[in-house]
């Protein structure tokens, strides 16, 4: 059997809310939706209003909307990232500005940030890498000193805590997602938590093309048919599926913590005797690590070594400054370098303890340990 890298986690609870939606006959977004923004926003004991939506990376495309970021406006974004990231920015007509990254926790390098802001500069997006945002002080001191909205991509990091304070409690706007293999999924979804009033209608209302106040309808388990509609709209709503599943994972998120931080604890116990390997210099205590992510010296000789004894292992990611749509004349140096390095191990609430002793086992043996 194949050791894999990451999977759900999904019981009998979740399959029996699903067929509770299914009988009911009502699929789209409603009650269901609602009652998961509440539950989401009671757990995070947050003031921030919660907008639930289709995908992480609507999230993160609906939130530069609602700031009428468009076409001429930059983005600064770390390369090291999915290229949802990427997408989701140049989907509303922006340039994303790729950016460095800091060497020890992978989280955006501000100094370098700092150095590419325009005229044209209207927000920054810190990604939470592997579920860290340690330098997010920095990120909204550069903010405030030249007037920028943030957007944090914090895909990666339902649950996690940040200074004491979980994510989601403090910032300006703050988007999750709850894909397959996050921290709880909704099998596929997200949410973006801001307190920007004006920025709460606008998202809830372009989320269903723009139709003014149609969220407050559907959740009522209503249709809008006078309405009107005053900016550009998608169709990024949540459905009641996806929000049952949602609600059934959201109670097991302390459970899916304390595995994840053990999986995570059990491997920097493991390589810290072995000097070819670095662990990030992240707070493993304060996050819900999604991804175990290490610093590997003949990094694809390990990854083969690992994928020929059935161990998958993953490489995140690809710096989007060296794909076709985003490739820059722009110098990144340190992001170059660390990406022939990372290596991702497997990191998932039901990989077993011999599952996990037979990974640091094969790497042991690779480099004769």
């Amino acid at each position: 059997m194949k050791v894999r890298l990451s999977k759900c986690s999904i019981m009998s609870d979740e399959i029996e809310a699903v067929r509770k939606v299914l009988e009911s006959e009502s699929l789209g977004m409603g009650l269901q939706v609602l009652e998961f923004e509440q539950a989401i926003k009671k757990h995070l004991q947050t003031t921030m209003e919660v907008v639930c939506v289709n995908t992480g990376t609507s999230a993160l495309q609906l939130a530069l909307s609602a700031l009428d970021i468009g076409y001429g406006d930059e983005v600064l974004v770390p390369s090291l990232t999915y290229v949802g990231s990427f997408q989701a920015i140049s989907a509303t007509g922006a340039t994303p500005i790729a950016c460095e990254i800091d060497t020890n926790t992978l989280f955006i390098n501000t100094k370098d940030a700092k150095h590419k802001i325009t005229s044209k500069t209207k927000a920054i997006m810190p990604v939470h890498y592997a579920s860290s945002s340690i330098g997010m002080d920095d990120v909204y001191q550069l903010a405030q000193q030249y007037n920028l909205r943030v957007v944090e991509d914090a895909a990666q990091a339902f649950g996690c805590n940040r200074n004491n304070k979980k994510i989601g409690t403090i910032g300006d706007i703050i988007c999750f997602s709850f894909d397959g293999i996050k921290n709880i999924t909704s099998g596929e979804g997200g949410a973006i938590l801001t307190n920007d009033a004006s920025v709460v209608q606008r998202l809830r209302d372009d989320r269903l093309l723009g139709v003014q106040k149609d969220s407050d309808n559907r959740y009522s388990g209503k249709r809008s048919w006078d309405f009107d509609v005053k900016n550009q709209g998608f169709r990024f709503h949540m459905s009641n599926i996806n929000a049952a599943i949602g609600l059934e994972q959201l109670k097991k998120i302390d459970k899916f913590k304390q595995k994840r931080q053990e999986i995570s604890q059990y491997y920097l116990n493991a390589i810290a005797p072995l000097s070819e390997l670095t662990a990030l210099t992240l707070d493993y205590h304060e996050i819900v690590p999604h991804i175990f992510v290490i610093k590997a010296s003949n990094r694809n000789g390990l990854r083969q070594y690992l994928l020929d004894n059935d161990i998958e292992c993953g490489i995140h990611y690809k710096p989007n400054h060296l794909l076709t749509k985003y490739q820059t004349h722009a110098k990144l140096p340190i992001t170059d370098s660390i990406y022939q390095k990372i290596l991702t191990l497997p990191c998932h609430v039901d990989l077993t303890i011999v599952e996990q002793a037979y990974v640091v086992e094969k790497i042991k043996d690779f480099y004769n340990a």
